[in-house]
């Protein structure tokens, strides 16, 4: 994991490599246990991530303690973009893996798809963060807020000027996260029908 390249020692951040996926993917299903992508398996969201990993479209920032990788930010410079990118280069063989478990739920999958494609259409920022997920042993010790600097001094550096990303309504902690950050709430939407969600704007 070490080959990653480091993107400051304030933040103690670095660029994750196609090595980080597994353990990315893992984080992002403990973190999010709730959410659509991890009942579709580790196959389709490892998939998912090493896309964004090698995609110019995205990218995906991790810390690391003694123990390996403890937190990770994921991020898009243009969200329908880069699911448009995923579709078209692993759409088949990811379908394929996430046939059992998206069968069993062919609206949130269909909602999902939809979002992907509508992201960045309603007067939104077409870049997002979009997750951003901590180890248990590393909660509060400020990963995510170094993380979630680090990506916004990514989007900077790609001349990015604006960034949306999407929480729960109910989802104090994070949307203190993003508020500290300088996100400031612009809508509410559902994703997933019958689920409300804040959708926060930088800067």
């Amino acid at each position: 994991m070490g080959d990653g390249v480091v993107l400051g020692a304030s933040c103690g951040t670095r660029r994750a490599v196609r090595s980080d996926v597994p353990t990315v993917a893992e984080l992002h299903r403990s973190r999010f246990p709730q959410g659509f992508l991890p009942t579709l398996g580790s196959r389709p969201l490892e998939r998912l991530y090493h896309h964004i990993v090698q995609s110019s479209r995205g990218f995906v920032l991790v810390a690391d303690d003694a123990a390996g990788v403890n937190g990770f930010v994921a991020a898009a410079d243009d969200t329908r973009q880069l699911y448009r990118e995923f579709f078209r280069r692993h759409g088949v063989a990811a379908a394929l893996v996430a046939a059992p478990a998206a069968l069993r739920a062919p609206r949130k999958v269909w909602e999902t798809i939809r979002y992907g494609d509508r992201a960045g259409r309603r007067d939104l920022p077409a870049a997002e963060i979009l997750a951003v997920a901590v180890a248990t042993r590393a909660r509060g010790t400020g990963v995510a807020t170094n993380l979630l600097a680090a990506a916004l001094d990514e989007f900077r550096t790609r001349k990015i000027a604006g960034v949306r990303v999407v929480t729960s309504v109910g989802n104090s902690q994070a949307l203190r996260l993003y508020q500290q950050a300088g996100f400031r709430p612009r809508q509410r939407i559902e994703v997933h029908r019958g689920v409300s969600q804040e959708v926060l704007v930088w800067p």
